[in-house]
């Protein structure tokens, strides 16, 4: 498995505005996206400007690699780009272990 993480910081004033376009129209488009398992967003407990973090899996690097050179990456970020404070950074890791424990 393969991640993708994008480090947003978005102005305070957009949070809620910019969490209803990454759950109505970004989560779907890349929902549908070949090899992604799977998009999440993180949000901060607090903090002025809160940086988000959009999380998604996909089955293998080159389904990721094709999704981004697709250019449509690109447009779901830009389509925020009137909220952020800074230029988006995206990372990318390789899942080593993907057991989740569960204590009572």
């Amino acid at each position: 498995m393969f991640v993708r993480l994008t480090f947003l910081t978005i102005q305070s004033k957009d949070a809620e505005k910019m969490k209803r376009i990454y759950i109505d129209k970004i989560t779907p488009v890349v929902k549908a996206q070949k090899g992604n398992v799977g998009i999440r967003l993180l949000e901060p407990v607090k903090g002025e400007n809160p940086e988000y973090v959009s999380l998604t899996e996909w089955q293998t690097a080159a389904d990721a690699e094709a999704y981004e050179a697709s250019g449509t990456y690109r447009q779901l970020v830009d389509s925020l780009k009137d909220m952020y404070t800074a230029k988006p950074v995206l990372k990318t890791y390789n899942v080593v272990e993907s057991k989740v424990a569960i204590t009572p």
